[in-house]
Order: C-alpha cells, then structure tokens, then sequence
C-alpha cells in the first residue's frame, strides 16, 4: 500500500460502526496526517450536519472541523444552484436537509401544488402523506433529484433503510426517474469532496466499505480507490461484481505502511 497525499475516509462502516471506533482507526488517521496527508471525510448519510459529524469524530479520537466533512446534503446544494436555482422545491427529507435548502435560499415547501424539484433523502419520517405529495408534485411536472443511492444505512443492530427505499417508493407510483442522485457514486459528489481535498485525483485514495458507492466514485474520479472489509462488504463479493477495488484491505489501520507505522 503506497502512501497517498490525501484520503477521502468514508465514515460509517469504515472509521466507525454505531458509536465505536473501527479498532485502530483513530491511529491510523492520526498517522497519515503526521506523516503529511490531507484527509476529508465523506458521507452518504443525510441525517446530521457538517459540524455533527466533525463533532462524533473527534469525540470518538478522530479530530475533525466541519470543513473537513463533505456530505451528500453538501453535493446536493451544488447540483440544485448549478440546475435549479430558482426553482420551488418540495423535499421528502429530514428538517436538517429542508434547513440546509433554506439556508442556501430555495424556497421549499410541502405544497405539491407549483412544486418543480422533488427532493428526496434517507427520511425517517417518511409516511403516505410525504408519498402523496410528491406523487402530485411529479404527475404535475416536478424532477426528482435524490441525495444518495444506498438501499440501506449500516448500524450495529442490523441497518436502516435509506434513500434508496423512499426513492423506490415514489419512482414505483409516478413512473418517473430521478434527474440525479447526487451523492456516492455521482461526479457531483466527487467534485465536492476533491476541491475540499486540495489534490489532484490521482494523488488522492477513496477509502469505503462500499463497491458500488465508495470504490466505484474513486475509480471514475481517477483516484485510487481502497475497499475496506470492516463495513458492508465482505471479500466474497467482490467476486463477479464487475469492480475492481485498487486495494482491499481488512480495516484503515492498513494503509499505513508497516515502515510508516511507528511505535
């Protein structure tokens, strides 16, 4: 494992699981920067912000500012101010995506009526009420645009449904197809996290416990994509998956060479 001049860490799965530490990762982290890599953090998960996040890393030995993390509500605002500033918008989405799409100064509403962009994120309070309304916003016209693609979200007890599920849902009924989907794997998350980064993507890893998001994204972006086995994915589904990691490894504390460990 050769050493890279920046790391885009996933987070669930691979840096920690719950509210624990992936074992070593704090370390591992911790080395990288020593020895002069950029490191950001990526995420699928639309349920906290920047600073949430920053705040669980360093709480759990990963010390982290809100700059430092790129979420799929991050490469969300990018895409709707590149194709839909103006635009009403009607989110299927937690208060923390409808606080982020005011404060970047869309008008949001649940009113179907005159709606023009579903918004659809991993929703725990997702019900009929939310399935109709966007089913009316999109059988009036509306676009989907969808923050992230993972059928579900890991968690010790077994996992959550996530956006895939409530996107599913409102495909099924209106017959219609997300615009985008903005997060991992997309380009648009990619260019969000690699200006944050500051490197050239081929000086850069990807580093996640997902074939389809993680090392998939890493690889189109031209970086080196590293699949961790401490999350999602086990090594006996890589075979026949049609992608292939740059590196697999059991957990992050590989990808500091042994020379570069330390004490």
């Amino acid at each position: 494992m050769p050493l890279y001049r920046g790391y885009a860490f996933d987070l669930d799965g691979t840096l920690y699981l719950g509210e624990a530490p992936i074992p070593g990762a704090p370390e591992a982290v911790e080395r990288l920067r020593e020895l002069g890599a950029r490191v950001v953090f990526v995420t699928n998960k639309p349920l906290e912000t920047n600073a949430d996040y920053a705040a669980k890393l360093t709480r759990l030995g990963i010390p982290a500012s809100p700059e430092d993390v790129v979420s799929s509500i991050d490469a969300l605002l990018l895409y709707l101010r590149d194709r839909h500033e103006g635009r009403r918008l009607l989110p299927v989405a937690e208060p923390v995506v409808v606080e982020a799409l005011r404060g970047a100064g869309f008008e949001v509403s649940d009113d179907p009526d005159g709606a023009e962009v579903v918004v659809v994120s991993f929703d725990r309070t997702f019900d009929y009420d939310k399935l109709l309304r966007a089913y009316q916003a999109v059988r009036a016209g509306a676009v989907i645009v969808a923050t992230n693609p993972d059928p579900y979200c890991p968690t010790p007890d077994g996992g959550l449904p996530d956006c895939a599920a409530m996107l599913a849902a409102i495909e099924a009924c209106t017959g219609a197809r997300a615009e985008a989907v903005v997060g991992k794997p997309s380009r648009h998350m990619a260019a969000a996290f690699l200006d944050r980064l500051g490197v050239e993507p081929h000086e850069a890893a990807m580093v996640g416990d997902r074939l389809r998001t993680d090392v998939l994204m890493g690889l189109e972006a031209g970086m080196a994509a590293v699949l961790v086995l401490s999350g999602a994915t086990s090594r006996d589904a890589i075979a026949g998956a049609g992608i292939e990691p740059t590196h697999v490894v059991a957990d992050v504390t590989h990808l500091v060479p042994p020379a570069e460990r330390g004490s």
